[in-house]
């Protein structure tokens, strides 16, 4: 096997595919990416055996052929070349070892190969639901609810977002929904064609990292295709597939912890009050983060106190004429979910000060979000 290709188009592909592939393995081939030359044209490919991408580059190829290398070095070479300069890759055969020649400018390195006839393949399974999801949409239901994933490895069936079809106001939304006990994202979009009845999915945390880095990179606006069966979700963007398995676990009933009686509406200008939470948390312990809110009089005191740190106090004007609360958060979890919102005002809505408190951008009504409060 023998190419060249350009070291930006180089780089930029084995930055999708070597996210996929964990740095410590017991099964050597998973710590290689696979590279099939063919015609004018590079496929590479990675897995876990949980997630798998693939990618296709064009390239100068001047032998064919399929081989793999260890994935995290080589793009760590090819991260390090010189920029726009053309990288050639040769495999040859020695006696007593099969490597990649690497040539770029005045730099050259040789890795270690193992032959593609071992490397797994994962399936889809039976596909029973296919549909496209506009880039603009996609990107809205994980960027506005990843952040509410749980990281306990105890409940697995939280370390992903739950996807399904629903009704939401009359209408056939697409919704996804995040929680980890502290705080809870529901989004929705408009339902795609294709799209209705769907199986409820969880898709894991990792395989929306992976498919967001594609996404982010990438300027253009194409559409998403998404493919279902009854274990695995495939992605289709542009140049790249992504097969994951699913989360096989029961998500929670999260509409029983979304308050419907929260009567108290505190209206507030996101920047300021984003700016008082940092602000004010500096003083927090790194251990709660606890950030104290009065509120009354059209006004919102936000306060933290440490007995090794200090004490520290804002105060914020606001639309807010109800009775006085007295709460606290954690900020950290404030400042993930101001951080989402898309508007310049938002409004929380309270029952008490003990009480689960729904959050809601004023120019995105599909969104919301809940977050429970600390005892201070």
């Amino acid at each position: 096997m023998q190419f060249k290709i350009d070291r930006s188009s180089l780089l930029k592909s084995l930055s999708h595919i070597q996210g996929v592939v964990e740095r410590r393995n017991t099964i050597p081939i998973l710590s290689n990416v696979k590279i099939e030359a063919d015609n004018s044209a590079l496929k590479f490919t990675a897995t876990d055996m949980d997630v798998a991408i693939t990618e296709n580059i064009e390239a100068e190829v001047t032998t064919p052929g399929n081989i793999t290398v260890p994935a995290h070095t080589f793009h760590d070479i090819v991260r390090k070349l010189p920029e726009d300069s053309q990288v050639e890759c040769s495999y040859s055969e020695g006696d007593s070892a099969k490597t990649l020649k690497i040539i770029a400018a005045k730099c050259s390195f040789t890795l270690p190969v193992i032959e593609a006839n071992d490397f797994p393949v994962i399936e889809t399974g039976d596909i029973t639901h296919s549909f496209s999801v506009t880039k603009k949409d996609f990107l809205k239901l994980l960027d506005k609810s990843k952040f509410a994933i749980s990281t306990e490895e105890t409940r697995y069936y939280l370390n992903g977002i739950y996807l399904h079809d629903t009704q939401s106001n009359g209408n056939d939304v697409l919704r996804a929904v995040a929680t980890d006990g502290h705080r809870l994202a529901r989004i929705e979009v408009a339902l795609p064609e294709g799209a209705k009845g769907i199986p409820k999915i969880i898709i894991p945390r990792k395989t929306i990292l992976e498919i967001k880095k594609v996404l982010d990179e990438d300027t253009e606006d194409q559409d998403i295709k998404v493919d279902i069966s009854a274990t695995k979700i495939k992605l289709e963007y542009s140049n790249v597939v992504l097969i994951s398995k699913l989360i096989d676990g029961n998500f929670p009933d999260y509409e029983r912890v979304i308050p419907t009686n929260n009567t108290l509406t505190l209206k507030t200008k996101v920047k300021p009050l984003t700016t008082a939470i940092d602000r004010v948390s500096t003083i927090s312990s790194d251990k709660g983060k606890a950030v104290k809110l009065t509120l009354g009089d059209n006004k919102l005191v936000l306060s933290a106190d440490n007995v090794e740190v200090g004490f520290a106090e804002e105060e914020l004007p606001v639309d807010y004429a109800n009775d006085k609360i007295e709460t606290g958060f954690n900020s950290k979890y404030l400042l993930e979910l101001t951080s989402v919102l898309d508007g310049d005002t938002a409004e929380f809505h309270f029952s008490d000060g003990s009480s689960p408190t729904l959050v809601q951008d004023l120019t995105d009504t599909s969104s919301l979000y809940v977050i429970m409060p600390m005892r201070i």
